[in-house]
């Protein structure tokens, strides 16, 4: 079994928006990735899409875009972005879902030797740039990712087989150390992926290893629209 990801889809087939303005390299994104993901995706393996799945404002509008998802190839994880606002109540997300197709909201998903855990996330603090609004969403979103890592520690597996994503990246501008990362080390996470930064904010990106965990940054246009392997288990 193989871990892929690819975040940020920005799907709009209920009412199509031109993702062009945001340059000439976003031209017909989605037959990119679609066609990658049918290349390289087996039926075994898992694809994570961490958040900004579709521009939809409601879960009707969004259907059109989940259904182009859940007809890819291999197991789909699926967790909310800031632009998600379609994503209501999770029972009502997961009943829209089908063909091996998973919504991911504070718990672990378990397929097979593999396990994903993960939450939205938020802004992280910045010296200056971090109200009282950020820090009551951010602490909120610290306790939803501890309750998804407790989560996996009831499926028995090594950590060596646990991936954790979140939409926000789980560090601030600078890279520094979080509540996220202080999470990651307590529970032994090995790695994590994260989408969210586009063109200018691509400056505060980080991939590599840090502290033992291995991160991804998985924005699609980051990843020139292509999926990016995260693990084989």
């Amino acid at each position: 079994m193989r871990i892929f990801a690819i975040g940020d889809l920005h799907l709009s087939g209920a009412q199509p928006k031109s993702m062009d303005v945001f340059g000439r390299h976003w031209a017909r994104h989605w037959d990119r990735i679609r066609a990658n993901w049918r290349e390289v995706v087996q039926p075994q393996d898992v694809v994570l899409v961490p958040g900004d799945i579709s521009w939809a404002m409601d879960l009707g509008g969004a259907q059109v875009d989940l259904d182009e998802i859940c007809q890819m190839p291999g197991q789909k994880v699926l967790l909310r972005g800031n632009h998600d606002y379609w994503w209501s109540s999770l029972s009502r997300v997961r009943a829209a879902l089908w063909g091996d197709t998973y919504a991911l909201q504070n718990d672990c998903i378990r397929l097979g030797d593999a396990a994903v855990c993960g939450t939205r996330g938020w802004l992280c603090p910045n010296p200056g740039q971090f109200s009282v609004q950020d820090e009551k969403i951010y602490n909120r979103e610290l306790g939803r990712m501890e309750l998804s890592l407790k989560a996996f520690q009831k499926t028995g597996l090594p950590t060596e087989n646990l991936v954790v994503m979140t939409h926000y990246p789980p560090f601030n501008d600078h890279q520094e150390p979080s509540g996220f990362t202080a999470l990651y080390a307590q529970y032994g996470v090995k790695r994590a992926v994260y989408g969210h930064l586009h063109g200018a904010g691509l400056r505060n990106a980080y991939e590599g290893t840090m502290d033992g965990v291995q991160y991804f940054l998985t924005s699609c246009d980051y990843l020139e629209f292509k999926l990016q392997l995260i693990a084989q288990i």
